[in-house]
């Protein structure tokens, strides 16, 4: 088995992905003005490990990735709570998409957020993330555009710092991301990749049940440490 800077390559799963990513990050460490936010569902329990490693807060950031019609894993862009929205120019000018169609996924994929935001916060406060250094967390990263839509939508709310830490992703998504963020903690980037789970042992698909399960651990944390 292939290692790189302390993460096995092929990753044994993302609980053991969060817990290579919290040696990378421990400049975070116990930071009050830091939140790690994950991408739901895959980033849940990767992000769990960062936070609970580095003795910090972890929250959501929604994201839904727009699926061309008829072929729902090609991405054509993204949108996020909070209003991030990226689109694929190459993709859309290869198809011929047009707007209409854009606006009819970009509204059932808005009411899969809501539905999501719901199940998983209930009435929980969205987080302020103004002047916070904030680490955005996700299982990998292929095209990008579920985490380019993400970075947007924090952008919006002027952090102090936005970092982005993924275990693995492709070489051209990581150069564009470095160029809209403050940093990319990234060990693993492949010559080669064209989706996330062969380069995991196991990618088993992430229930909303074990979303709930970390997140109520985190939370209750976090309860407890609040003076």
């Amino acid at each position: 088995m292939a290692r790189y800077d302390s993460l096995d390559v092929p990753i044994p799963d993302r609980a053991a992905a969060g817990r290579a990513l919290a040696q990378l990050l421990v400049a975070y460490r116990q930071r009050r003005d830091c939140i790690v936010l994950a991408l739901p569902r895959g980033g849940v329990p990767v992000a769990y490990e960062i936070a609970q490693a580095l003795e910090l807060r972890l929250d959501l950031l929604l994201v839904r990735k727009l699926g061309v019609p008829g072929h729902s894993e090609l991405a054509m862009g993204a949108i996020a709570s909070g209003g991030g929205r990226v689109l694929n120019p190459d993709v859309l000018q290869m198809l011929h998409i047009d707007d209409a169609t854009i606006e009819a996924v970009v509204a059932r994929e808005t009411q899969e957020l809501q539905r999501r935001d719901q199940a998983y916060r209930g009435e929980r406060p969205l987080p302020q993330l103004r002047d916070q250094q904030v680490i955005l967390v996700d299982d990998g990263v292929a095209t990008g555009a579920t985490m380019r839509a993400a970075v947007q939508a924090v952008r919006g709310q002027r952090p102090a710092r936005l970092v982005v830490a993924v275990p693995v992703a492709a070489a051209d998504s990581v150069a564009r991301l470095r160029t809209e963020v403050d940093e990319v903690v990234c060990p693993f980037i492949p010559e080669w990749l064209m989706a996330i789970g062969p380069w995991y042992l196991d990618f088993s698909q992430t229930s909303d049940q074990e979303v709930l399960d970390l997140l109520a651990r985190a939370w209750q944390r976090d309860c407890e440490q609040t003076p």
